[in-house]
Parts: C-alpha cells; sequence; structure tokens
C-alpha cells in the first residue's frame, strides 16, 4: 500500500524524489518504494526525511506508533505548530482553500484576512457546493456584548465589529447557496478554527493579544487520534447556539 502521507506532504513541500534522494544520500528509486509500496525506512533515513519535510517521523510512518496508545496517535496528529499566524506559510493556505472537496468549517470573530488574501473564496465555493461540498461559517455577531468586549480587550474597539461586517458582505455571493450555511455567535472564543477536509488550522487566542500574534496549530485527522476531533466538537457547540445570516444582515 502506497504512502500517501508522504507523497502528499512531498507536494505540499514541493519536494521531489531526487531532493529526497540527494538529502539522504540514497538511490532515487528508494525514495520511489517508500512512497509507492509504505516501505518503513530506518530510523536515520526516517529522521532526515521528516526533518525535509517539516513533520514528526510518526505522521509519516504512523505504524510506529503500534501499542502506543493514544498518546501516539495524538503526536502523529500535530503536522507544524507555528509562533503567530504570520508564519503560516501561504502556500499552505492556498492548498488548503483551493484544494478542499468536501468540508469546509470556519470559526472565528471576523477571519477578514482570509477573505482579502482569497477573494474569490466564496465564488469558488459556490462552485464547488453544487458538487457536494458543504462550507459552514461562523462569525461573530457585530451587535453582541462579546465582540464588544473583545474588541476592547485587542485594543482595536470598534474596527473588530467593523471587520465582521466587512467579512460578511465579502461572503455575500455565498450566501443562499445549498451546501453554504453562515451563522452568527456570541461565544467567548479561545481559538479560531479553518476546518479543509482533514486538516485543521488552530489559532490560539491570548489574553490581550489580536488574533494574527498569537500561535497556530497544524492539525491533521489520524486514525485512533483525538486532537482534531477535540477542536471539532467545539465548532459543533457553537454551530448549534448560532442564528443564521441573512443577506440583509450582511449588507
Amino acid at each position: 500500500m502506497s504512502n500517501e502521507r508522504l507523497r502528499t506532504q512531498m507536494s505540499t513541500r514541493r519536494v521531489t524524489t531526487l531532493d529526497v534522494a540527494t538529502a539522504l544520500q540514497v538511490d532515487p528509486k528508494t525514495v520511489e518504494r517508500w512512497v509507492a509500496t509504505g516501505r518503513v525506512p530506518h530510523q536515520r533515513h526516517r529522521l532526515a526525511t521528516a526533518e525535509l519535510l517539516g513533520v514528526e517521523e510518526t505522521y509519516l510512518w504512523p505504524q510506529l506508533l503500534a501499542g502506543d496508545g493514544n498518546r501516539g496517535s495524538g503526536t502523529s496528529e500535530v503536522v507544524a505548530v507555528y509562533p503567530h499566524r504570520g508564519a503560516v506559510p501561504g502556500e499552505l493556505w492556498d492548498r488548503l482553500v483551493d484544494q478542499a472537496q468536501s468540508d469546509v468549517s470556519v470559526l472565528v470573530y471576523s477571519g477578514l484576512f482570509l477573505l482579502d488574501t482569497h477573494p474569490d473564496l466564496p465564488r469558488s465555493l459556490a462552485t464547488r457546493a453544487a458538487r457536494g461540498m458543504r462550507a459552514r461559517f461562523l462569525y461573530g455577531d457585530p451587535d453582541s456584548p462579546t465582540v464588544a468586549w473583545r474588541g476592547e480587550e485587542e485594543g482595536i474597539g470598534e474596527n473588530l465589529a467593523a471587520r465582521i461586517r466587512l467579512a460578511l458582505t465579502y461572503m455575500g455571493p455565498a450566501m443562499g447557496v445549498d451546501g453554504i450555511e453562515i451563522r452568527q455567535h456570541e461565544s467567548i472564543l479561545y481559538n479560531s478554527l479553518y476546518r479543509f477536509d482533514d486538516e485543521l488550522l488552530v489559532n490560539t487566542h491570548v489574553m490581550g493579544s489580536p488574533a494574527p500574534s498569537n500561535p497556530v496549530l497544524h492539525l491533521r485527522r489520524v486514525e485512533g487520534g483525538h486532537l482534531f476531533d477535540h477542536y471539532l466538537r467545539s465548532f459543533e457547540r457553537v454551530w448549534v447556539e448560532a442564528a443564521p445570516v441573512e443577506r440583509a444582515t450582511a449588507s
């Protein structure tokens, strides 16, 4: 069975079979076998490959965790940790946004940066929703006390509510499209969540610090894992309490 994690991570990092072979000083056909047959390399080659691709070796070869229980599965879910949102590679956002096919779930106050950097996102989502994709967006209610408090805490005051209204306006082309739902919440967020199929970016919230300045976890769902689903449960809790956004509300 092929190693799709290794294949995908090489593609994501734009690393070729020859690049890996050169870095590890092995025959390119050896690397091809690791990908095509799922063969597990020797430890020194695993560690070097993982370092080259920016992930843990247990992510690329989860079978190493056999018998290690939930602790190992949880570790393998963590692809990367970034010190702040600006450190998340732009190509990672592009890949996640452009390649998601089944499920996009976003929980934010405004998340305006996502629309600033991907202005065609609403129309792209509408196209994919017509092919069966499900997209759910949770924005803060700009008139809620929660948003007012968070704006003061982050030092931007009423600008947070204004950013939410602008984000909702930008999302206009996606409103009313079958398969896409947009709601407003009044929850106190401890994390902003950006789920694209089986990958999740968790932008942590730190008291007194705006979201762009806070750490981001990159998670991938794995069998037996806990973290990915743990965060998604928080999304669902907010979702059921949130109110649908009407087009008039966003304009």
